[in-house]
């Protein structure tokens, strides 16, 4: 499978709970940081429930 990079670009506060546990589960503790994950359909989930904080870098 073919590999995507999140990178946080909105802050986490003011943020429901849930949406603070999936930026974890997906290791972004801070912002404008960059992770490397598989292209799975629960990672895609999990960065559709936070599209509006974080954004797919090229």
């Amino acid at each position: 499978m073919s590999t995507i990079k999140i990178k946080q670009v909105k802050s986490r506060i003011g943020a429901p709970a849930d949406q603070k546990r999936t930026l974890d589960a997906l290791g972004l503790k801070k912002l404008n940081r960059v992770v490397e994950h598989e292209e799975t359909p629960s990672i895609l989930g999990m960065v559709a429930k936070v599209k509006h904080l974080v954004a797919i870098v090229k």
